[in-house]
């Protein structure tokens, strides 16, 4: 927001400070990206992910804001969610990449995955804000990069891939990256917990309520759909065999300690860009023990796994273990991961806390938090009264903040 002092004659300075002020303003869309087993606002019957029974994007529009929702694969990497972003905002025919595809089995051109375009006018001089959420502030970032580098079929031959997204280089698409609640670098759960069964726990709970036919875990790529007549228990067996699980192109890599590391050492900040993140917080250290445990409101069906991920201990691939600093966490994800990236064999990203009214820098993440609300109450679920206007106000305010940034 802009400031004036005006005295005396100088009010004639008003009409032209306000353009400029105004001027200085964007009105880019807000994208809202899911995270593990999220959905779209085709599925589960109504209940949205961001917001559950009130829809956060309903609510950023009827504020003025300009917003779409993207759904993208629930447990599938980075790297294919970032691909179905682009072409459910541009339009067109998902291409996962030639050497991506050969490299882990994939279909390189699913034939279902085709879309119109939520935004086909989406480039340079129209970027946009993106918001993700757990999963989705990586993926994120995965978009800024496949998006800000050619990506090579053959490295050694400078061979560029053919894909529409990948065999061009294009700066300022993006004008912010947010991420909430986001495991920048990974999440002790994964480590001691096989195959993400908690999210599955949570989802089948929340699935169990609004209806399962109107859920898709979307593995075109993997050769893998729910059969015309399949029981929904089957469904997500077969997903929990599926053999992408012992690749490095699932979710379940990325989101580990090892899978994040290795990711932040590519994903690594751009100075075009404006970054922030949200942390959340529902645990709090135990005097007698010292490890961390749930606070009281944490939703039942992660107050174990919060319990569990407040003491344990995870070895690393580079043979380092993690500390006491990762107990803090918010059912899901690690405190000490939400802040931004800080492994990786660059470094970490420049990160500080944000402070109301000093300027702005590209390239650095901005803090808020901690948040005391668990991992999934930071999308609006399972709260009520002062708490649900709490985080809906955060998403108004947010969405404010980015429309206050400078338009490129």
């Amino acid at each position: 927001m802009c400031n004036f002092r005006l005295i005396n004659w100088k009010f004639l300075l008003f009409p032209i400070l306000l353009i400029g002020c105004l001027l200085a303003r964007n009105n880019h869309p807000i994208i809202l990206v899911h995270g593990l087993f999220g959905w779209g606002l085709e599925e589960m019957g109504g209940y949205r992910y961001w917001g559950g029974k009130r829809d956060i994007e309903i609510i950023l529009k009827d504020a003025g804001y300009t917003v779409y929702t993207v759904s993208v694969g629930p447990i599938s990497s980075n790297w294919d969610r970032a691909v179905e972003i682009y072409y459910q905002l541009k339009g067109g025919q998902v291409d996962y990449g030639l050497a991506h595809s050969k490299a882990y089995g994939i279909v390189q051109k699913p034939e279902r995955k085709i879309y119109s375009g939520l935004y086909p006018e989406w480039d340079s001089d129209h970027p946009v804000h993106l918001v993700g959420h757990s999963m989705g502030g990586q993926t994120v970032r995965m978009l800024q990069y496949l998006l800000a580098n050619e990506i090579y079929l053959d490295s050694e031959n400078k061979i560029l891939e053919e894909s529409e997204l990948l065999g061009h280089a294009r700066d300022g698409w993006i004008t912010s990256i947010t991420s909430v609640a986001t495991p920048h670098n990974g999440s002790t759960l994964v480590d001691v917990v096989a195959k993400m069964f908690p999210f599955v726990q949570y989802f089948v709970g929340v699935a169990g309520v609004v209806g399962t036919d109107f859920y898709d875990f979307d593995l075109e790529q993997w050769k893998f759909r729910k059969g015309k007549n399949e029981a929904w228990a089957n469904y997500v067996q077969r997903m929990r065999e599926h053999s992408a699980w012992e690749t490095k192109n699932i979710s379940s890599w990325d989101i580990s300690i090892d899978g994040a590391a290795q990711l932040n050492g590519f994903l690594i900040s751009s100075p075009s860009v404006f970054y922030f993140s949200y942390i959340f917080s529902a645990t709090h250290q135990d005097p007698a023990t010292g490890y961390h445990i749930p606070n009281k409101d944490v939703f039942l069906l992660i107050r174990s796994r919060a319990t569990l991920m407040g003491s344990r201990i995870v070895f690393r691939a580079d043979g380092t273990e993690t500390d006491s600093t990762w107990w803090e966490n918010d059912g899901i994800v690690n405190v000490c991961s939400m802040s931004g990236p800080t492994t990786g064999f660059n470094g970490p990203d420049p990160i500080t806390p944000y402070v109301k009214g000093d300027p702005l820098i590209q390239g650095q993440w901005y803090t808020f938090g901690p948040i005391e609300m668990d991992h999934y109450q930071s999308v609006g679920h399972m709260i009520y009264g002062e708490q649900r206007e709490k985080i809906d106000s955060l998403y108004l305010n947010h969405a404010e903040l980015l429309y206050s940034l400078p338009a490129q």
